[in-house]
This record gives structure tokens, sequence and C-alpha cells, in this order.
């Protein structure tokens, strides 16, 4: 059961398209260039209040100021499920930096490498959202099996917590590295280019494929834990797109403090499993939506403020290879000159 009336979805849209329309310009007429905090905040704070337009309206929309009580009821799940999805973003956004850092991608080539990675994240929600929405309408015991793949989701997550991931051992890259030719070099943006007279692909192909990788698989962990707030479709939908659609200047706002919340792993595990936990209580106890914004939001603040009181642990970096060749190092250093003698 859906509140998404053909009115809706249409305003959503065009909301979503007129706003990826204003992002492509600016890139556009920006060009390739250094992200600074100061513009990643600007980005990131307009995002943010895009957002909350959006929610605005949708409570103006299902009859709000006349005192309906399911305009209350969708808007706290909008921004409970918006809220969840940011969190989780975060994760996602330190394995962005491990593999922008593993490929020595310049700054100025990151944007778009985040953008195209973006609208394939929009893509793929979309279809598993509505796939997952189905499903769950005529299958009510998919609830139970996506609480415990959060439970055993937040597991993973509070072990792997604080570890250094080794991406030279990725199955993924060894496909890549087997499958295609890879340029030693950077070509601008190019994702391909021409090396000894034959069409190679450029380092930043290998980096897009990646982060298209790390999109499903954040995809497959974050779709089940807004269903645990929400089964609305228009609702899963919506929140999920406008928390992805502020990801590119989060990351450029977060890149360089992953180390200073060092805890925010362990709090994301506490939230996948009590939102785990909930959707497993589902048919004994329904948890309020309330109180799930108000769980999230305290245990998130939590982990960063703990975060800055507690030193990091100083334990060893398992040792990657930062080579597509195999040679340790290797293409980190050329990657590095090219880039070097760009800017010169």
């Amino acid at each position: 059961m859906t509140t998404g009336t053909p009115t809706m979805w249409a305003f959503f849209i065009a909301f979503v398209i007129l706003a990826l329309l204003v992002d492509f310009y600016a890139m556009k007429t920006q060009g390739a260039h250094r992200i600074s905090i100061k513009e990643a905040a600007s980005w990131s704070l307009i995002w943010v209040m895009v957002s909350f337009v959006f929610v605005g309206w949708l409570w103006w929309y299902l009859g709000g100021p006349s005192g309906e009580p399911l305009a209350n009821q969708k808007s706290l799940e909008f921004v409970t499920g918006y809220l969840v999805e940011k969190a989780l973003a975060v994760d996602n956004i330190f394995v962005f930096l491990m593999i922008f850092t593993y490929f020595a991608v310049p700054p100025e080539y990151q944007k778009r490498v985040l953008m195209i990675g973006i609208l394939g994240a929009l893509v793929l929600r979309a279809v598993l959202i509505l796939v997952g929405a189905w499903l769950l309408a005529r299958f009510h015991w998919l609830l139970y099996l996506f609480g415990a793949f959060l439970l055993l989701t937040a597991v993973k997550m509070w072990w792997a917590a604080g570890q250094e991931p080794d991406l030279g051992s990725n199955p993924a890259l060894k496909w890549i590295n087997r499958k295609m030719k890879i340029a030693k070099n950077y070509d601008g943006e190019n994702f391909f280019t021409v090396e000894n007279g034959v069409r190679v692909a450029t380092p930043l192909f290998v980096v897009i494929i990646l982060i298209g990788i790390v999109d499903v698989i954040f995809a497959v962990d974050s779709i089940p834990a807004i269903f645990a707030i929400t089964t609305d479709p228009f609702i899963v939908l919506t929140s999920n797109v406008f928390a992805i659609l502020g990801l590119r200047a989060m990351y450029f706002l977060l890149a360089g403090m992953h180390e200073k919340f060092h805890l925010l792993s362990y709090g994301l595990a506490l939230v996948l499993a009590f939102i785990g936990t909930k959707m497993l209580l589902i048919d004994i106890y329904k948890i309020p939506v309330a109180w799930s914004l108000g769980v999230t939001v305290t245990i998130l603040a939590l982990t960063m403020v703990l975060s800055l009181y507690i030193p990091p642990s100083d334990k060893p970096a398992r040792p990657g290879k930062s080579s597509l060749s195999g040679a340790p190092s290797a293409r980190l250093r050329t990657a590095k000159q090219a880039a070097a003698q760009r800017k010169g």
C-alpha cells in the first residue's frame, strides 16, 4: 500500500530531474577542479535543504496544515528513513575514499566518477525498492529474512570496524585485471585512451566499475533497513533518492574526517542491529517510528562524540597491493607523478 498518487510521483520525478540538471550544469560550468571543504559544505547544506523542502511539500500535500495524522506519520517516516540512509552512506563514503586513495585518483577527477556512480545508484535503488515492495506485499515472511540479514550485517560491520580493507585481494579487481588491458597513466577524465597504438581502459574506468560494485553492496545492505521503518514504496524510494543525491558533496566534506570519527562504524553496526531487531519483532511489537529516529540519532551522536575523546587504537594496517599489474605501489607512484606533471 502506498500513499503515492500519480501527482505525487510526477512531482517527485520532476523535482529529482531538476536537481540533477542543476548539479550537472554546475559540474560542467566549474570543470575539473579540486573541491574545497567550503564548497562541499555549501553543497551538502543545499542538498539537505532540498530534501526538507520536499518533505515539507509532502506534509502540506497530505493535509498537514489541517491536522491530518497521515501527514505527520509519513513525514516522520521520510525523515527517519532519510537519516538512516544518510548514516549508512557515511560508511560507503569511506570505502569510496579507500578506492580513490588506492588508485591515487587526482581530486579534480573524483567528482565526475562520483556523479556517474550516483546516477547508477539511483537507477539500481529504484529497481530494487520497487521489486522489494512487490515481494513484501505478497510474502510477509521476507521481513524476517531481511531482519536476520541486517543482524548478520551488523555483526560483520562491528567485526570489521577499524580494520584496513585489502583492496589488492579484492576478487572484482583481480577479475578486471585479468580481463582488461589497463593504461599505466590517467588521461584526464577519459575512461579509455590509446597506448602504444592500442585502445585500453584508464585506471579511472576501473575506479568506476569498483564504485558501481560498492553501490550494489550498499543498496543490498541499506534497502532492508528502510523497509523496517516503512513499507510504503513512495516513502522508501523518495527518502533513499534524496539521501543519495547529496552523496557527492558529503564525500568531499567527510573525506578528511574518516580518522576523526573512527568509532562511527561501531555506531552504524548498532543502528543496523537495532533496525534488524525491530524488523524481527514487527508482528510482536511494532516499535514507533519516532523511537527509531531517536535511537538512530542518539547512537550516531554518541559514537561521534566518543570518537573525539577516545583515541584510535594503533592497529597495524594490513598490507595491500597497490598495483593492478602486481608491482607494489608502482601504479600509485606513476599516477602521482602524472598528476604532478599536469599541475606543473
